[in-house]
């Protein structure tokens, strides 16, 4: 089965705005910085970015789960939550009205702002994006959900929802359910940051299911309008944004799908890596005890 969230990497054009935006502003720090080896790269699937500079920060909290930058074109056409494949990275936040407040002025621009669920008024939440148009959620998950959460463990803390569009969902269903994780049932709730990004009334509903991956982290999986379509990607090169998500991996061995290659991990540089391809287009990069 997938396991817990190890890493989310993301395409960037500049990597010193966006280090100097998530040390400033979310407190997060650099543990790594080199250039992509060539083995990694193909192990990717993505040969053309060997070479490409990269950078891997995590929470001030410690928790050992990244977000790695890879120096790459992002371009001006690329939008967040209007292609296929990942479209958001979720973070533990001890109090998302706070982060809010100290966003002002900072290159995170919010675009929904802290409100608490419908269904779970105990989780509040806000959206955001940041410095290269990447989108991120920040989460407060307060006692009394009943849900398999994790909750923060410093006011900016690591990512444990990732989160997969396309269409249709029920494909993005099948793929995932192959890996015998547990599978909550879809529901359609509005969801207003993907009406606003795609031009819907804020009311429109959309469906979602999670897939849990054990210690209070998992991955939601969301049916896209029919306006979005599958996300340019420059031949040889890691997809623009939100291109991949690593994972621990729980139980036999992967798949012998791709090359498996050493972890361009901190800490984890000894533990083999595959990388998949999942049904949106988004890279699954599975890291194996």
């Amino acid at each position: 089965m997938l396991g817990v969230i190890r890493a989310v990497t993301t395409v960037v054009p500049d990597l010193d705005e966006v280090e100097s935006a998530y040390a400033r502003w979310l407190g997060y720090v650099t543990l790594d910085r080199g250039q992509v080896p060539s083995a990694v790269a193909a192990g990717w699937q993505a040969p053309a970015m060997a070479g490409r500079a990269y950078l891997t920060m995590g929470p001030a909290s410690g928790e050992a789960v990244f977000l790695r930058f890879v120096a790459g074109a992002v371009p001006a056409s690329y939008r967040a939550l209007t292609t296929h494949g990942w479209n958001a990275t979720e973070i533990l936040a001890e109090d998302p009205d706070a982060l809010a407040a100290r966003l002002d002025g900072s290159p995170f621009r919010i675009i929904g702002a802290p409100r608490s669920l419908t269904r779970f008024p105990m989780i509040r939440a806000m959206q955001v994006l940041g410095p290269a148009g990447e989108c991120l959620y920040f989460t407060r998950v307060g006692a009394g959900s009943g849900l398999d959460l994790a909750e923060a463990r410093g006011f900016v803390d690591r990512v444990f929802i990732v989160v997969a569009g396309g269409s249709p969902l029920s494909g993005l269903l099948d793929w995932y359910g192959a890996f015998g994780n547990p599978v909550d049932p879809p529901v359609a709730t509005p969801v207003g940051v993907i009406s606003w990004a795609n031009g819907l009334p804020p009311d429109t509903l959309h469906e979602h299911a999670l897939i849990a991956l054990g210690q209070g982290t998992h991955v939601e999986l969301d049916q896209y309008p029919g306006t979005c379509r599958r996300r340019p990607c420059a031949a040889d090169e890691l997809p623009p944004g939100m291109a991949m998500v690593s994972f621990a991996w729980r139980g036999s061995p992967p798949p012998p799908t791709g090359v498996a290659v050493a972890a361009l991990l901190p800490g984890l540089r000894q533990m083999p890596a595959t990388t998949l391809l999942g049904p949106a287009g988004e890279r699954l990069e599975i890291l194996s005890p």
